[in-house]
């Protein structure tokens, strides 16, 4: 998130070059509670130390890329006939599963994104409860262990 809205903020205006290091640090602190390791002024540039920024790459695409791999692996799960835990599900050697993923992947970017994952997932929208869903059982245990503590932060 922070190297994307840092990037939005410059190409909007809202981050002018003389205010770059300042804007990036703020962000890093914000988002990751994480503070420069020496003073630092605008004659660094630690945001090109992220390829993303000087390679002009939006990061956002991993975030999205998460999400869509819980939710094409639940898809494919159903698809295959599992009946397991999605934690516990392997499409191997399901012939309808690896048919839905080719069928996806043959498309290549010849059609909308949204067709694609259609394709598997039979809904034109992300999801993101396959996550929740994944690790609903680590979940509970956590919640179970931590039931009544304080925490001492």
């Amino acid at each position: 998130l922070l190297v994307d809205q840092w990037r939005w903020k410059v190409f909007s205006g809202e981050v002018t070059p003389e205010n770059y290091n300042k804007a990036w640090w703020e962000l890093r602190e914000k988002y990751q509670g994480v503070q420069a390791p020496i003073a630092r002024s605008e004659a660094d540039f630690d945001p090109g130390a992220k390829y993303h920024v000087p390679g002009n790459t939006p990061y956002t695409r991993y975030f999205l890329a998460h999400i869509l791999q819980f939710d094409f692996h639940r898809s494919l799960c159903e698809i295959a006939g599992n009946k397991e835990a999605i934690h516990r599900c392997s499409v191997y050697n399901s012939a309808e599963a690896g048919e839905k993923l080719n069928a996806m992947l043959e498309m290549g970017s010849s059609r909308p994104w949204q067709e694609a994952l259609a394709t598997i997932t039979g809904k034109e929208e992300m999801d993101a409860t396959a996550i929740l869903d994944y690790f609903a059982p680590l979940q509970k245990y956590l919640d179970e262990q931590n039931e009544g503590r304080q925490c001492g932060w």
